[in-house]
């Protein structure tokens, strides 16, 4: 295969804050599915990923954790490095912020902008917000909080380096405008350039000397370089970019990059403070980054405080490594964010890997055992119904190329499953138990076996790029090996006179959810205790030998059995929910009962934002009597816990329930 040229490609460098979660992990197997295929097109691939390993947040998590700095980054490096190769990602380089070699190229770039004068000290005073790390102005602030996490900010004064951003401003909006694919999708350029650009950019703080775990700034030991500066330039120092001009042979090979896969919630940084960094170095820019949406547990961000957190090893160990990258690849949405439940992950098993793969291969194998002792021979006896079946088979590779080009993945993915899907179908159309029992249709029989082993070879060559280990399973199965990209487009290359395996391996054996459910219940009993172990030893719970706080409130009168059963509590799921413009407390959701929907307003703005609400299951008194608030009419009430503080909770249900179930 004649060689494409060269393909580098990044993942975001994982922030070393804690363990990776499978909506973490998803971009690491999205990126390989991506670099996998670039390879198998005939691209010269350079695949980088990491850690960023730096920051405020680190520092406070090591004390509290009564280790160093780096003993406590090492740890969740390896533990990131660990799940990214468990999950068979194919990458060629794996970064770490706390490299020797990055961090004196860090320093080198820092003081070459520094005596270009893009870099200037000054002082920041302002509300900053520790996990993000990132300083905000009064009025960029949603209801008092971090506008990016939602989280307490704290007012912070200190000498600091700026960068100064509106130099490069004008430059960077011509170029966004001239390269409409430099930011995909589109719906986040146009955020990028209507929230930010448009609007005018403030100078960037890159240097803090409130905290001492960073790169030191050399000319002026006080200062540490700002996490943004530090992490975002790994993309060429770890390929040898030198800012004193004596780059590598492989960054002139590699740089500019063709694609960054990040997350949306950090592409403001990748699509203006990077491109502008590197227009101050006079290097060229990207040619595309790609804010990737988020997988959501049940319709919500994982965090370990909520007890929500699914992670790769544990999906991985229930279900094995494809299935866990068929399942992140397939149900990740191009734009919006996904949905990932350990039920859903069983359905996806059970109806795809299961009935539509592993059963295909497991009965074309089976049937050319039973039939021709496992000889898959092709006799010529066609039949009109095949040239459907080889058409589907080879126009499969040039429209799952079309996807990958535009960075549809699970649309991509449906593609290769059309074809398996088209082969079960064709087993229906020609009914080989049937043409078996007519020994004049022998040749006939071996035709249609020969096809679904070819169709099966073609669809595994195209599937390999995202279930590698499956792919070659079913190669095995097969006796034979991946077909070339140039020319899966064409049938009838699969030798004649091969013998397949005797006894096929099931691919997928189908689960029982109520072997599988006990099992993740003890997954996530064992998170809850450690996350409690964890935050007793920083403090953050009480001892259990401590009582915890409680709340008495006054008494209400009593109420009757009678007056108890007048109230029809029920589970409803929160479908899509906005903020009541004429009030700073009220939320509006539309909740799904049962087969209704109804429309709730609720008091909780402070505590939730409407995006946090999509997809809740919450528990609804259904039947009161309708009112309007601030304007706008409420049919029910959504239950929820206060603290002392005023603070709220919604209450859910334990255990998955369906919308409308009664609560009694």
């Amino acid at each position: 295969m004649a060689e494409k040229g060269k393909f580098y490609m990044t993942t975001a460098i994982a922030y070393t804050s804690g363990k990776p979660h499978i909506g973490n992990t998803y971009e690491i197997v999205l990126a390989d599915a991506i670099a996998r295929y670039r390879r198998q097109e005939g691209y010269d691939v350079y695949f980088q990923t990491g850690t960023d390993e730096h920051g405020q947040k680190i520092e406070e998590k090591a004390e509290k954790a009564g280790v160093s700095p780096k003993e406590y980054v090492d740890q969740v490096a390896g533990e990131v490095k660990r799940i990214w190769d468990l999950m068979n990602t194919s990458y060629d380089s794996f970064v770490r912020t706390t490299d020797s070699d990055h961090e004196k190229q860090v320093q080198k770039i820092f003081k070459k902008l520094y005596d270009k004068g893009d870099i200037y000290k000054g002082s920041y005073e302002g509300l900053y917000c520790t996990p993000c790390e990132s300083f905000w102005t009064e009025s960029q602030l949603v209801d008092g909080k971090c506008p990016d996490c939602g989280r307490e900010v704290k007012p912070a004064k200190e000498e600091a380096y700026f960068f100064k951003m509106s130099k490069y401003a004008d430059r960077l909006i011509a170029y966004i405008n001239e390269h409409p694919e430099f930011i995909q999708p589109v719906s986040r350029k146009n955020e990028m350039m209507n929230n930010f650009l448009i609007p005018g950019l403030q100078d960037l703080c890159v240097s803090r000397t409130s905290f001492s775990w960073g790169i030191p700034v050399d000319f002026d030991a006080k200062h540490v370089v700002y996490v943004w500066l530090d992490a975002l330039t790994n993309y060429i120092t770890k390929i040898g970019y030198d800012a004193d001009g004596d780059s590598s042979e492989l960054f002139r090979k590699n740089w500019p990059a063709d694609l960054h896969l990040i997350g949306k919630d950090i592409i403001r940084f990748h699509t203006i403070y990077w491109p502008i960094f590197l227009m101050a170095l006079d290097l060229p820019l990207p040619k595309q980054v790609f804010g990737h949406p988020w997988l959501l547990q049940g319709g919500e961000k994982m965090s370990k405080s909520k007890g929500n957190v699914i992670y790769a090893d544990d999906m991985a160990e229930l279900f094995g490594v494809d299935a866990t990258r068929y399942f992140v690849l397939h149900e990740m949405p191009f734009e919006n964010d996904g949905i990932i439940t350990w039920e859903l992950v069983i359905e996806r098993f059970n109806s795809d890997l299961a009935n539509i793969l592993g059963n295909l291969v497991n009965r074309t194998v089976s049937m050319s055992n039973k039939y021709f002792g496992g000889e898959v021979k092709r006799t010529g006896a066609a039949e009109a119904v095949d040239e459907d079946l080889k058409a589907v088979v080879t126009a499969a590779r040039d429209k799952v190329t079309e996807k990958m080009d535009k960075l549809r993945v699970a649309d991509a993915i449906t593609e290769v499953f059309n074809v398996f899907r088209r082969c079960n179908k064709y087993i229906d159309e020609t009914a080989p138990w049937v043409l078996a029992k007519d020994e004049a249709k022998s040749d006939r029989l071996a035709e249609v076996l020969y096809n679904l082993t070819e169709s099966i070879t073609i669809g595994a060559s195209l599937l390999q790029s995202f279930l590698p280990d499956t792919a070659e399973k079913i190669f095995a199965q097969l006796n034979t090996s991946a077909r070339a990209f140039d020319v899966l487009n064409q049938f009838g290359l699969y030798e004649s006179g091969t013998k397949v395996t005797e006894k096929p391996e099931i691919l997928f054996a189908r689960l029982d959810a109520k072997e599988i459910m006990p099992k993740v219940e003890a997954i996530r009993e064992a998170q809850r205790a450690e996350f409690e172990a964890e935050q007793r030893a920083l403090g953050e719970l009480p001892e259990e030998n401590e009582s915890e706080p409680v709340i008495d409130i006054e008494a209400k009168p009593e109420i009757t059995y009678d007056d108890f059963m007048k109230m029809q509590f029920q589970v409803g799921e929160i479908i899509s929910c906005e903020a009541v413009p004429k009030s700073k407390k009220l939320l509006c959701s539309q909740v799904k009962i049962g087969s209704q929907v109804k429309q709730i307003v609720s008091g909780i703005r402070k505590n939730y934002t409407p995006e946090e609400m999509v997809g809740k299951k919450v528990m609804v008194l259904v039947n009161l009597k309708p009112a309007k608030l601030a304007g706008v009419l409420s049919e029910g009430m959504l239950l929820c816990a206060e603290d002392a503080d005023g603070n709220l909770a919604l209450m859910t249900p334990e255990r998955v329930m369906p919308s409308g179930a009664e609560i009694c």
